[in-house]
Parts: C-alpha cells; sequence; structure tokens
C-alpha cells in the first residue's frame, strides 16, 4: 500500500470498492471522488511527492543516470566472485590443492557475500544508499589487488573472503533504489534488468576468465577486474546521488480540516496536508511542503478533473532533479543506532512471512541451478572425451548469456502485462498476486535445462546439445523467476525492500554454499543427474507454491497487515 492514504479516505475507498485495502493492494485507477496523480493515463504508485528533489519526480535522464551507475555496480560487484571455474585447473597447480578446494573460493566468497548485507543494508537504511556503494567499491578494489597479487591458497582465500564482505551490496541495495526512483507499475522491467545484469556479470566472467588464463595467465584477470571496479566506482562518485526518500505512512498523514471547508475554486489547486518531507534533502526542507493530492484529498466529482489538470498538481513530475544535499557522501540521521539495530534484526523478522519465504526460496534454489553449472563446467568438459581448455569452457558461458538476456526480454514486460491485464479486469485494484502467473513458462524451461545438462553430461552428450539448450535454459530461468518472485515480495513490503533482499540473499548463499560443498564429491561417487535434478526438483516444487500464493497471497498478506514493517 504505497499510496498516501489516512484512515478515513481508505475506508471511503474500501465501501466504493467493496474490497479490502491492505498493504500490497494499490488502486491503479481514479475511484469516485478520489484523483491521483497521471502519467499517460496510469495513476502513479507510490504517488509523488511536490518536491522537486523527490526521486520519482526526477527527469528521464537523472533516472537513467542513477539506474546505469546502480546497474554497473552490480555488474562489476558480481564479476570476481563466480569467474573461477574456468581457472580451477590453474589454482590447483598454483596452490598446490585439489579441485574441492579450490571450489571452496567460490563457496566461501558467496557465502560471505549474503551475511555481509547485515552490514550493508542497515547502513543503507540509516545513511542512504550512496555511501554503501562507494565504500563497498573501495573494498572489491581492494581484495581485487589482493587476489591478483596472492601468492597462496591462504592468502588467496582470504581475498576471497574480503571480497565477499564488499560484494554484498550487489544483492540487495539495486532493488531498493529502483522502488526509490521508479512506479510500481514499471518495477518489472527494471528488477528483470538488475537480475540480468547482475546474473549477466555471473555470466560473462568465466567466458573472460578462461581466456585470459589461457593466454595471459590468470592474475591478469584479477587487474581487468580491479580497472573495472575503479571504473564504476567513478561512475557513482558523478551519477549516483542520494536515492533514499522519507514517504509519509498513512498513520503521518494528518488531514487538515481547513481543506475540507475549502470552496471548489480552491478545490482545484493542490489540497494537501502540510508535512515535513525528508528533512535532510534541502536547507529548504525546513520548511513545511505541500504534500502532493493523495486519496485524502477529496475532490468533487462535479469538477470533473481531466488526465492533464490531474497531472497538473504535481509541476515537478518527470522535471525534478537531486539536491545539493544527495550529492553528500552521507544523509544524516537522528538516530542512526536505533535505525541500524532495527534492521539487523527486520531481516531475520520477515522469515516469519510467507511471502517472504516463497521468494527467498524460489531465488535461492532458482540462482543455484546456474550455480550448479559455474561448478560443473569444468569437472565435466575438461575431462574425457571432451577435453576441453580453460578458454573454450568460458565461451560455453555465452549460451548462458544469450538465455539472461531472453528472459531480460520477455519476463519483466511478461508479468508487467499479465498484472495490468489482471488490474483492468479487477476494476483498477492491483494485488501483488497478479505477477505468479508469469512464472509458468519459465518454470518448464527451467526443468528443461536441468534435464538436458545432467543427462548430457552423465551420458557424454554432444556438447552443442547441452550448450546451446540446457545453459541457454538455465540463463533464461534465472533472469526470469527470482526478478518475478523477488518483484512479488517488494510489492508486498515495499518500506523494507531492503531487509528483504537480505532474507532473501542469506537463504541464497547459505544454499549455494552448501550446494558447492557436496555437489563435487557427489557428482564424483554418484554421477551428474541426482544432484542436479534432486536441485531442479526442489525448485519446481517451491514454485508450485505459486499456486497458494496466487489465491492465498491475500490472506497471507493480511495476517501482517498491522505489522510494524509497514510503517518503516
Amino acid at each position: 500500500m504505497e499510496m498516501n492514504y489516512d484512515d478515513k479516505a481508505l475506508r471511503q475507498i474500501e465501501e466504493e470498492l467493496h474490497t479490502d485495502i491492505i498493504p500490497g493492494t494499490e488502486i491503479m485507477a481514479d475511484v469516485g471522488s478520489h484523483h491521483f496523480v497521471k502519467s499517460a493515463k496510469q495513476v502513479l504508485v507510490p504517488q509523488p511527492s511536490d518536491d522537486p528533489h523527490d526521486p520519482l519526480n526526477w527527469s528521464i535522464g537523472w533516472k537513467i543516470a542513477t539506474i546505469t551507475a546502480s546497474t554497473a555496480v552490480s555488474f562489476t560487484q558480481g564479476f570476481g566472485p563466480l569467474a573461477l571455474a574456468p581457472m580451477f585447473p590453474y589454482f590447483i597447480e598454483d596452490f598446490h590443492c585439489t579441485l574441492a578446494q579450490a571450489v571452496q573460493f567460490t563457496g566461501v566468497c558467496i557465502l560471505v557475500l549474503g551475511f555481509s548485507n547485515f552490514i550493508w543494508v542497515p547502513i543503507s537504511t540509516s545513511f542512504g544508499r550512496r555511501p554503501v556503494y562507494i565504500f563497498s567499491q573501495l573494498i572489491c578494489f581492494g581484495s581485487s589487488i589482493w587476489r591478483a597479487k596472492a601468492k597462496s591458497y591462504g592468502s588467496f582465500m582470504a581475498a576471497c573472503v574480503l571480497n565477499g564482505i564488499g560484494a554484498g551490496p550487489a544483492e540487495t541495495i539495486q532493488p531498493t533504489v529502483i522502488a526509490d526512483i521508479f512506479f510500481l507499475h514499471s518495477r518489472g522491467k527494471w528488477n528483470t534488468l538488475y537480475w540480468v545484469f547482475y546474473m549477466g556479470s555471473l555470466m560473462v566472467a568465466p567466458i573472460i576468465s578462461g581466456a585470459m588464463a589461457d593466454h595471459a595467465g590468470w592474475r591478469s584477470f584479477w587487474w581487468l577486474n580491479t580497472a573495472l571496479l575503479g571504473a564504476s566506482t567513478l561512475m557513482v562518485i558523478f551519477m549516483f546521488p542520494e536515492t533514499k526518500w522519507h514517504r509519509k505512512h498513512p498513520d503521518e498523514i494528518v488531514t487538515s480540516s481547513a481543506l475540507k471547508a475549502a470552496s471548489p475554486a480552491s478545490s482545484t489547486e493542490k489540497m494537501a496536508t502540510t508535512t515535513l518531507e525528508n528533512t535532510s534533502n534541502t536547507k529548504a526542507d525546513e520548511a513545511a511542503i505541500q504534500q502532493v493530492p493523495t486519496t485524502a484529498s477529496v475532490v468533487p466529482p462535479e469538477l470533473g478533473l481531466s488526465e492533464q489538470e490531474t497531472a497538473a498538481r504535481d509541476p515537478f513530475l518527470g522535471k525534478g532533479g537531486p539536491s545539493k544535499q544527495q550529492w553528500r557522501i552521507f544523509q544524516p540521521n537522528a538516530h542512526p543506532f536505533r535505525s541500524m539495530l532495527l534492521d539487523l534484526w527486520i531481516p531475520w523478522k520477515l522469515f516469519a512471512f510467507p511471502i517472504v519465504e516463497f521468494a527467498s526460496f524460489v531465488c535461492s534454489w532458482s540462482c543455484s541451478s546456474f550455480l550448479t553449472i559455474n561448478l560443473t563446467q569444468s569437472q565435466a568438459f575438461a575431462a574425457p572425451p571432451y577435453n576441453f581448455s580453460s578458454q573454450s569452457i568460458g565461451f560455453m558461458n555465452f549460451a548462458i548469456l544469450v538465455g539472461a538476456l531472453i528472459g531480460l526480454a520477455t519476463a519483466g514486460p511478461l508479468s508487467d502485462w499479465v498484472s495490468a491485464r489482471a488490474t483492468a479486469k479487477n476494476r483498477g485494484i492491483r494485488e501483488p498476486e497478479m505477477r505468479l502467473p508469469a512464472m509458468i513458462p519459465y518454470v518448464l524451461i527451467m526443468f528443461l535445462g536441468n534435464v538436458v545438462v545432467s543427462v548430457g553430461y552423465q551420458n557424454h552428450w554432444p556438447w552443442q546439445a547441452i550448450v546451446i539448450i540446457g545453459f541457454t535454459c538455465a540463463g533464461v530461468q534465472v533472469a526470469a523467476l527470482p526478478s518475478i518472485t523477488s518483484t512479488y515480495a517488494v510489492d508486498s513490503y515495499k518500506p523494507v525492500a531492503g531487509s528483504l533482499f537480505v532474507s532473501i540473499t542469506v537463504n541464497k548463499n547459505v544454499w549455494g554454499y552448501g550446494f558447492g560443498k557436496f555437489i563435487t564429491p557427489w557428482a564424483i561417487q554418484d554421477g551428474f543427474v541426482p544432484p542436479i535434478m534432486t536441485n531442479a526438483s526442489l525448485i519446481t516444487l517451491w514454485c508450485l507454491f505459486g499456486i497458494l500464493f496466487y489465491y492465498k497471497g491475500k490472506t497471507f498478506r493480511r495476517w501482517s497487515k498491522n505489522s510494524s514493517v509497514h510503517r518503516l
């Protein structure tokens, strides 16, 4: 529930629509006398304020610059941790370790990466997204130099741990940034863009690392990684202003009694409660700011506001930009320790919410399907009868990347279209569960890909079948299933989007670490089919719960409608 309803307006809308308006449920059309700020006939959720520095009001140029810098961070922070697979033979030779020990370079990094967000997300909530990006990038930059210079197994492992600490924001911050600057109706495609670039970095890195290891030595890859991290750090400094912006919860909205007595002539102007909006953004914020009209503003139906007149009530929509305050390294916080301690607790609390658990499990096992390919490709293709070089094995990841691009082109637009179609049939009422049917084709693609990879590995099928069909399907599903389910969870619990992704990431990375720990010996002992198809069966099981959530998701949201997480 991202619209600025007060209790009275909320009751009026529920009576007019004969439905419960609970967190996650959004009104995407005018209701009776309630008019909302629109753009291209689309009601904007959440409603922007009338402050030009509100990220929702930023011009498309500023939004594109911001999301480009954010995406660059997600890409470069994900570039290193899973680039190691084609280089395993070189690590085994230089560090005198076994394959299982080399695989732990990846496993330990992703485990630390997940838990590092218990540091980064509280900082993001308390002091803003910008300081998190800057300092995490510097840590990744240092760890990349360390990896390039490491001379022993222990030294390289320590660099992996440091890289895991620094790379945590790649998995949690960009979805929050997307919710900060984009409206509900377009989040599906932007979240898919995030997943594709983040997972794409994990796919592109092995392609490059394998070729560089063969021709220039494995250390050269880490110098390239260092350069990419340096470039993306500069992008954050100069292209990423602070996007954190406080929006009033219904409990904070005070309806002015003077508005009720206003004349019809004055009613066409901005009728809003005077609020103090984001006091840290500008010096002018010390003064009261007029909140944009929402359902708290009751416009007489006889006025017949047109779309243009409705949109005109936010003169800065699409024309605003960041203030000088939003370029500071961090935003001041009156109670930083309280908010940070709260953020340490909220992810654990969210584990009790069924929707968060559903999203966590689907994301975790869907991503592990890609991790399976990353960890087994050298084991399968470097051995007879294939005997491929590191470069050749790395190039096979192009198929996963192509699949991810297919997922980018289809999953976000499909889920947004499915939601919009269902909303239109539901009298303009959007429920988060309306996205879930878009999962169906990607579940089928996922299962097909796992069958081809596991059986193909086991029976030494032609590599073309394994790579073109199996690897491509893995790329499609890993771009689609996590983006759809995580967007569903964010739509349901937007105020805690950052903490929500901590819950998802911890779940995903703990399973990824465990899977990376036992998949190599399991595959050696029993072949590739049992571990890979066990994982595929678990993905299918969690996705099938989507049927339950499609019909009962609103009931689950009703259980938590009074939770404090909606007022954060």
